[in-house]
């Protein structure tokens, strides 16, 4: 099955150009273009959608509120939010990740790299290089932050997978967590799948965020 995908982004160009991208793609299909974060909202009541690839910056509703109305509302399989951004540290791709978008690209990304983007967020996966997240997360925890999580989830995780979201928060790959715990890396996806299971987390984006937000990891922490 195809991926169904919606594009919005308040500049017409743009969209046209992720679009001729997307569509020459045998598996992908762009179903929908938005201009703005209601249309957005208008739009996804309409179509089944795989993957919204949103701006941030737009008129009526912006993407970050676009983002967090869309993914408020259920639905089987859920929408993958995939922000699009012109600055890499920009402090509203942090809030759009706190809304529940499971990554960024940079609206200057090589075209060969969009179609496969738009494959690791439609199956499920985050679209952040480790040392991104840290960098983005760390910047922007530093912040005091309304609605902080609760620590208390915390309780539900065994000591080693405290310490295997400890390390998550810290950017460290699966294979690196491994290397540190001296366990195999299929045990560390083992623990990282029970740690999103049992905090009710969407990935592994989600859970940095959550280990800085609870309180269980301080900024520059080492």
């Amino acid at each position: 099955m195809s991926i169904r995908v919606l594009i919005a982004d308040d500049q017409a160009l743009v969209r046209g150009g992720f679009r001729a991208i997307l569509d020459a793609e045998p598996d992908i299909e762009v179903v929908a273009e938005a201009g703005d974060g209601a249309e957005v909202l208008e739009l996804a009541a309409r179509h089944r959608l795989d993957v919204a690839l949103m701006d941030i910056r737009m008129p009526r509703l912006d993407g970050i509120e676009a983002t967090r109305r869309l993914l408020a509302d259920p639905r089987d399989p859920p929408t993958r939010v995939l922000v699009l951004t012109t600055f890499d540290l920009d402090e509203y791709v942090y809030e759009a990740l706190r809304a529940g978008a499971s990554g960024f690209l940079l609206k200057d990304v090589l075209p060969e790299h969009l179609a496969p983007a738009v494959r690791v967020v439609a199956a499920g996966q985050a679209l952040l290089a480790p040392s991104v997240t840290r960098r983005l997360i760390e910047e922007f925890a530093r912040r005091p932050v309304p609605g902080r999580q609760s620590s208390a989830s915390l309780q539900e995780l065994t000591p080693r997978e405290l310490d295997v979201l400890r390390l998550l928060a810290r950017g460290m790959s699966n294979a690196e967590i491994a290397e540190q715990l001296i366990v195999g890396e299929s045990t560390v996806k083992t623990h990282v799948a029970h740690v999103l299971a049992k905090l009710d987390l969407r990935d592994r984006i989600h859970a940095v965020v959550f280990a800085y937000e609870s309180g269980l990891v301080q900024p520059g922490s080492g």
